[in-house]
């Protein structure tokens, strides 16, 4: 019998199978990490407005009127922020992210039962946006103002 030297066939062959495996169960996990990466723009866009509506109920105690629109330019992620005044609710569009989740909404629900008093206790998140994509603190749950 020869000395063998290297690897045979089959050992290649159960390698690339093994190669394979890791990256069946890798890739799609990287995919909804991917996504949920970008979800965290459209959130961080909806918080940056949730400050400026803070700011005018603590300066004016009350909440912004309709006519107030928030200074905002689109991103790679977002295609549009709003403000509702008649449901205190701020609106996140996105974009650019995949499929399922492009044109869905993130809203930021201000808890209005303190503004008389310049303050917004709390914001209830919760969106259009599939929670698998969502952070924890924006699971249809309530968050405190300094979060």
């Amino acid at each position: 019998m020869k000395n063998q030297k290297g690897f045979t066939l089959i050992e290649l062959m159960i390698v690339v199978a093994i190669i394979a495996i890791l990256a069946a169960i890798a890739l799609p996990a990287y995919s909804n990490y991917t996504k949920k990466a970008k979800v965290s723009e459209v959130i961080l866009a909806a918080s940056s407005l949730r400050t400026d509506v803070s700011e005018y109920v603590a300066t004016n105690n009350a909440l912004p009127p309709k006519e107030w629109q928030p200074d905002f330019q689109k991103t790679q992620y977002v295609s549009a922020l709003a403000w509702d005044n008649a449901t205190g609710t701020i609106t996140a569009t996105a974009q650019n992210i995949s499929d399922d989740v492009d044109t869905k909404t993130i809203t930021l629900k201000a808890d209005a039962s303190q503004v008389s008093k310049g303050v917004v206790p709390s914001w209830t998140c919760s969106g259009s946006i599939d929670t698998k994509y969502r952070p924890g603190s924006c699971q249809n749950k309530t968050v405190s103002a300094g979060e």
